[in-house]
């Protein structure tokens, strides 16, 4: 059984993240979604293969074998309840809680691991309204859910997710009172997007609109 180690674990978890977005997972893909040189991401993908998590295309395609998929699926379960248990038991603001995640999930033990999910239970969303998990865009499409730049003017919806890979993105959606389980009207907008939130009148952006699913 090959070594394996965080910076392994976080290429695995990138792959995984990247294809619940529904990206073709290239090379060029995991240097930009980890914020690595190309050289860095060529060295990994040869470890990577070479320990049998992962195959690669004859066009560069990346997809994780099945050590590779048990692998990231445990880290995102881990990442899933690490989030909760901040928000949930430790009461830490919900857009924050992604990056202490994001280092917690090493160092979380099988013990640990299981008193997290007795504690708060397994199928629940995060914070950031997502389920664990492969939660790809037609998923969500298939759930009823639409991001909210396709939401007409007039429309009255729910904010059920967001993208929450970003904290800036969060730390603003948070300023303007945009989180999942509130109430938007849309407006009129002839540059990107109008809500009302809350009484409050707020342009968003549309890609800032493309990461926010509806219902």
């Amino acid at each position: 059984m090959p070594r394996i180690t965080i910076s392994k674990e976080n290429y695995l978890k990138a792959i995984a993240e990247a294809e619940s977005e529904g990206e073709t997972v290239k090379s060029v893909t995991l240097a930009r979604w980890l914020g690595v040189s190309a050289p860095a991401v060529t060295m990994a993908i040869k470890r990577l293969r070479r320990d049998a998590l992962i195959e690669v295309g004859s066009e560069g395609q990346i997809t994780l074998a099945a050590a590779g998929r048990q692998i990231a699926d445990r880290l995102l379960n881990r990442h899933h309840l690490i989030e909760r248990m901040l928000t949930e038991i430790f009461g830490l603001e919900w857009y924050k809680v992604h990056e202490e995640a994001e280092q917690l999930e090493h160092a979380v033990s099988e013990d640990f691991e299981r008193k997290l999910i007795e504690k708060l239970g397994t199928g629940s969303e995060c914070p950031h309204g997502n389920i664990v998990g492969m939660d790809s865009p037609e998923a969500r499409r298939n759930r009823g859910l639409r991001p909210l730049d396709e939401v007409k003017a007039g429309e009255s919806v729910a904010v059920v997710s967001v993208f929450e890979r970003d904290r800036r993105l969060l730390e603003f959606l948070d300023s303007k009172g945009i989180r999942p389980g509130v109430r938007c009207v849309l407006t009129a907008s002839r540059q990107g997007v109008g809500v009302i939130v809350n009484a409050r009148a707020v342009r968003l952006e549309r890609a800032v609109a493309s990461k926010i699913w509806v219902s």
